[in-house]
């Protein structure tokens, strides 16, 4: 599967989102399980921090989860 080099500020607005839209890691990580991604809370957590990429098809997910667009994500 193809990963998304991110810099900080995408997980940065992963993070942002998220917390509009009032949800726990813990509660996008289910979600996350439910459209047969295998993203965990930690690793959600460390996309949130920067510490590591993203797949295509999890930025993909979060997308529908969250309702917004891709430039939600990479807003500066």
């Amino acid at each position: 599967m193809q990963t998304i080099f991110q810099d900080i500020q995408l997980g940065k607005n992963i993070r942002a989102v998220r917390l509009e839209k009032g949800m726990t890691q813990t509660e996008v990580a289910v979600k996350l399980r439910l459209m047969g991604s295998m993203l965990s809370k930690g690793e959600l957590a460390d996309i949130e921090s920067g510490s590591v990429g993203i797949k295509a098809g999890d930025l993909k997910a979060l997308k529908e989860i969250f309702e917004v667009g891709y430039d939600r994500f990479f807003e500066i």
